[in-house]
């Protein structure tokens, strides 16, 4: 249960950096914490104490296996979170060279 908790301090420290900061790189940063907490709780939700891959053995009849599907969910959704991580610091980057700027308040200020 403590590591349930420990995944909620690790989300709620990723919000607290999204909704605080004013640098766009401080703030994709701090959604990658977010996702990262979402992943690890996705793994703790399959997780099995004294589980065993779910490799089906007639011979060996009642074993607890590990559910598979949070695993697989993790993987998937690394995969898409490294993909628009990325388009994310490509639109930083592009606000960078029009602006000059990383602060979003700046970038307000500027428009015109």
């Amino acid at each position: 249960m403590t590591l349930y908790w420990l995944c909620f301090i690790l989300f709620l420290t990723g919000l607290y950096g999204v909704i605080t900061r004013r640098n766009l790189v401080k703030i994709a940063i701090s959604l990658s914490i977010m996702e990262f907490s979402i992943f690890l709780l996705l793994a703790l939700v399959g997780y099995v104490e004294g589980g065993v891959a779910p490799i089906v053995n007639p011979s060996d009849p009642v074993k607890t296996y590990v559910d598979p599907l949070p695993q697989a969910m993790v993987l998937t959704a690394i995969v898409i979170g490294l993909a628009t991580t990325a388009m994310l610091m490509a639109v930083i980057i592009r606000l960078y060279r029009k602006y000059g700027t990383f602060d979003i308040r700046e970038m307000k200020n500027l428009r015109g």
